[in-house]
């Protein structure tokens, strides 16, 4: 079981790193932060994959086929938590090594399109206030793990849940 968790972890962990070093350089330099999300989304949705493939692939080789909801649902847990780990630390060695004014950029990038949405004096003061909150707990490591794991780790559970339901077997499928 380590074997596995380890292995789908680094995996997936691995897509995530890679995939987040170039979106946010691009994204960075460019100036441009739309449609990033739904690409950022579509990037977890892939590194979380490993999550399904990692406990099927331990259900079929190491379990006889077998596995109950919890020894899946567990397996997905640590292979998400590793690859969670290994999307924040990536961006903390990102953020505070290549872009120490990310948030500044992205902060005056939403502001500007809340201002741009015709949206009411009081929506437009509250989003701005939402934001300059975030950017204040980007003044502390803690902030930044705990906003970027909020990033992240909520899909990974949704997929290990998911995932947990689908490959449950408590007994040998029929030959």
């Amino acid at each position: 079981m380590k074997k596995n968790v380890i292995v789908f972890g680094l995996i997936s962990g691995s897509i995530f790193a890679i995939w987040m070093a170039a979106s946010v350089a691009i994204c960075y330099r460019s100036g441009n932060f739309e449609g990033n999300m739904l690409v950022g989304y579509a990037s977890m949705l892939l590194a979380f994959s490993m999550v399904f493939v990692g406990v099927k692939s331990y259900r079929d080789k190491y379990s006889d086929g077998l596995v109950s909801f919890g020894k899946a649902f567990k397996l997905g847990l640590y292979i998400t938590l590793i690859s969670s780990t290994m999307y924040v630390l990536s961006w903390l060695i990102a953020y505070y090594a290549f872009f120490p004014d990310f948030m500044d950029k992205y902060a005056a990038h939403v502001i500007s399109q809340i201002q741009k949405s015709g949206a009411t004096a009081t929506v437009i003061a509250s989003k701005i206030q939402n934001i300059n909150t975030m950017k204040s707990m980007y003044n502390t490591p803690l902030g930044v793990v705990l906003l970027t794991y909020m990033e992240v780790l909520p899909l990974g559970l949704i997929i290990t849940v998911i995932t947990a339901l689908i490959l449950k077997r408590k007994t040998s499928a029929a030959v």
